[in-house]
């Protein structure tokens, strides 16, 4: 990949080169906390799937969609809030074309919000195995999507990185792979949801890049995702909110834990880094989940987890390195 490509934006690259020698040593200092922050939130995303079993024990799928994102739109809103009522002389955030802004807002929230329930609904069609590894394939359309229409460049090790990190995900459920007739349907959808939460990434690292805060990126996709998903729960006979007080306490933690925390610090970490280097680098959080898996329910790791572990480290090492 083009040299500092993956972690700043290209209009910065100009500048940054004519001061290589004298920012080096802070450079890598930034880089390594920008990447410590992007693990955390892997982390924190890690949680999501076992807080959604959890929750999908009293509530539907669309239900706790539902209530992770407005409990979520309420936690940043109000953040918000408080950040200009401290400083009422904050400078508010302005853009050359809002209306563009404000439809990329728009496609992020639509994309993130119909893959979050296509891959919940791939469940219902397909294995669990065939839907996660189908879902690591989104690095690769996030990369197809930066060289088309981003026109980024990548060299032979960034490929070869990222592809060693996509059949890492994949051997995680490798074993349990179904590609039967029946199950097409399922893969199908599975597969439309890896490419549109490639296009979630790729559009808000198209935001951050041109400095749309992280909060406003979260505020937008969790209230337009609220919008979204509220009809599908009303028509469904389904309860809207948690029944219980460990329902509650289970939507609250999605929200604050998943949504607001992980999926901020990963908005947040687009500006740091390319989209294609975040969504290789997000190929760890089924391994985490594996991890969480393993201490929380005491479920059984296999040596197939370390190979694929491996495998994504290598791989990201690869695309890190890459100039």
């Amino acid at each position: 990949m083009d040299r500092n490509s993956v972690l700043i934006s290209p209009e910065k690259i100009i500048n940054l080169d004519t001061e290589e020698e004298n920012t080096t040593p802070d450079r890598l200092i930034n880089d390594s906390l920008s990447l410590i922050i992007l693990a955390i939130a892997i982390v924190a995303l890690a949680f999501s799937p076992i807080l959604t079993k959890v929750s999908e024990l009293e509530l539907s799928p669309e239900a706790t969609i539902f209530n992770r994102f407005w409990i979520s739109t309420l936690i940043v809103g109000g953040w918000q809030f408080i950040n200009i009522y401290r400083s009422p002389a904050v400078i508010i955030h302005q853009t050359n074309s809002p209306s563009k802004e404000r439809g990329l807002l728009v496609l992020a929230s639509f994309s993130a919000t119909a893959s979050a329930l296509l891959w919940a609904i791939s469940f219902t069609q397909t294995s669990i195995a065939s839907s996660t590894v189908l879902r690591s394939l989104t690095p690769l359309f996030i990369g197809i999507g930066a060289w088309v229409i981003l026109k980024q460049r990548f060299n032979r090790q960034f490929i070869v990185g990222m592809i060693l990190a996509i059949v890492g995900a994949m051997v995680i459920g490798w074993d349990d792979l179904h590609l039967d007739r029946e199950y097409l349907i399922g893969d199908g959808i599975a597969l439309l949801s890896a490419l549109l939460h490639g296009v979630n990434i790729l559009t808000v690292g198209y935001l951050r890049d041109r400095g749309c805060p992280t909060e406003r990126v979260l505020l937008w996709r969790c209230a337009v995702g609220s919008v979204l998903v509220f009809p599908l729960v009303c028509f469904s006979a389904n309860s809207l909110f948690p029944l219980s007080l460990q329902g509650w306490f289970t939507v609250i933690a999605l929200a604050l834990v998943c949504q607001t925390f992980g999926q901020g610090l990963l908005v947040f970490s687009l500006k740091q880094f390319s989209s294609s280097f975040v969504g290789i680098f997000a190929l760890l959080k089924p391994i985490v989940t594996a991890l969480l898996a393993w201490v929380i329910f005491a479920e059984r790791v296999s040596i197939t987890s370390a190979i694929a572990l491996i495998l994504i480290l290598l791989g990201i090492y690869l695309a890190k390195s890459s100039r």
